[in-house]
């Protein structure tokens, strides 16, 4: 799988991007026909703390699932997307599981 990050507006730390792409590979233990994950990190340019936006797109067979949240740093949000997807892709295995 391929992962894509892309960071508007600001230059991403090597860190941020190894941690990243190290939390999302875990999700093919869950689907493992994923093609590839864009990432989107914004900047808010707000006085709250909860500032940072964290998108992800998968791009698996059947239609893609799209995740954002928001939170305090970037690592915090990716945590909470590759929740959320692993959730979402449990669920359409188990569809599939159904129909099969």
């Amino acid at each position: 799988m391929k992962v894509n990050v892309q960071t508007p507006n600001f230059a991403a730390d090597h860190k941020l991007i190894e941690f990243i792409e190290k939390k999302i590979s875990k999700l093919e233990q869950y689907y493992d026909r994923i093609i590839y994950a864009d990432v989107f990190l914004k900047v808010q340019n707000t006085s709250d703390k909860q500032n940072k936006i964290t998108e992800i797109l998968l791009s698996i067979p059947g239609g893609d699932l799209m995740v954002k949240k928001e939170a305090r740093t970037f690592e915090a949000g990716t945590d909470e997307c590759v929740q959320s997807l692993e959730r979402q892709l449990k669920k359409r295995k188990e569809k599939q599981r159904a129909h099969a």
